[in-house]
């Protein structure tokens, strides 16, 4: 549930909270990664249009707003502290001649017993700025609403993860995203390589119990699928899923395909880690989650997707 408060001592803050059933190092990375930003940033019936971001101090965030009436709403983020996982400082302005705005806003992200406490706590130079932005913008309603998109973002991004969870043997597979056609992949594959789905068949997203934090799919969306696996030859497992746009997701090529590994010990893991994101770019620190896995993912210096799923516990 998300709040907002208008009145303080100063007149001069905004403060949106939420609670949200997601640890803190995930809510971390799909705030400053721009492929997962661009799924949730905004009030509902908004887009938008990430033209640069790097989360860093002095680092520039600029993108562009896309409201339901077809308005466009340029936005620039200076970002002045960065520290992971715990908080984001940062000015925002309007990035428009016309009509600035100019505050600061501190996000604080603190963990609480595997879920994570949201605070933006935003500054304006008078009362009477916060009070324009509010009644013109409707900042305080569209704060909770972008908090509300990135909880249920959370939600999708958790029940995928979790179907990776499958056993401690060590084994190598690749693991396939689609954007709602995994059915009729996997169905070619296997009259392909002649053999049939493991793990009880196809998973769908309609096999999932529902819950307050993931919000109600159409009749379509629960058909798609969630998980499938597939045996190939000498041993190799294909895997996939469906992460359709409906859902948030956007795959194109590039990240609709990782090479997933499931190492034996934590150490054997660390060790491809490190060795696999050498001058390549880290997606994800390994560290446990809430699957019971030590995870983490990186793109290799020649552009290849890696995932690292490790199930025992030393």
């Amino acid at each position: 549930m998300s709040s907002a408060k208008e009145n303080n001592s100063t007149g001069r803050e905004l403060i949106t909270t939420r609670l949200v059933n997601a640890p803190r190092e995930l809510v971390w990375e799909v705030w400053t990664q721009p492929e997962h930003v661009k799924q949730w940033w905004g009030p509902d019936g908004f887009t938008n249009t990430i033209h640069e971001m790097e989360v860093k101090p002095g680092g520039v965030w600029r993108f562009m707003m896309h409201g339901p009436n077809g308005m466009d709403f340029p936005n620039k983020i200076v970002f002045t502290e960065v520290i992971k996982p715990e908080r984001l400082t940062y000015t925002h302005t309007s990035d428009d001649d016309n009509n600035p705005t100019l505050f600061h806003t501190t996000v604080t992200f603190e963990e609480q017993n595997g879920k994570t406490n949201i605070t933006m706590k935003a500054i304006f130079a008078t009362a009477e700025e916060r009070n324009r932005v509010v009644k013109e913008y409707g900042a305080a309603e569209g704060g909770k609403q972008t908090l509300s998109k990135l909880d249920a973002y959370l939600s999708s991004q958790i029940n995928l993860r979790q179907q990776l969870k499958q056993n401690t043997m060590p084994r190598v597979s690749t693991y396939l995203n689609f954007p709602g056609n995994a059915e009729e992949a996997f169905n070619f594959y296997r009259s392909v390589f002649k053999t049939e789905f493991t793990t009880g068949g196809v998973r769908r997203f309609g096999d999932l119990p529902a819950t307050e934090e993931v919000p109600p799919l159409s009749e379509e969306d629960k058909k798609l699928v969630l998980h499938v696996e597939l045996p190939l030859i000498g041993g190799h497992l294909l895997m996939g899923t469906d992460a359709p746009a409906s859902m948030g997701f956007t795959v194109n090529f590039g990240n609709n395909c990782h090479i997933n590994l499931e190492p034996d010990s934590r150490a054997e893991t660390k060790r491809l880690f490190d060795a696999l994101s050498a001058g390549g770019v880290v997606s994800m620190d390994l560290q446990d989650m809430f699957w019971g896995a030590y995870f983490g993912s990186c793109t290799d210096k020649f552009g290849v997707n890696w995932m690292f799923n490790c199930m025992n516990e030393k």
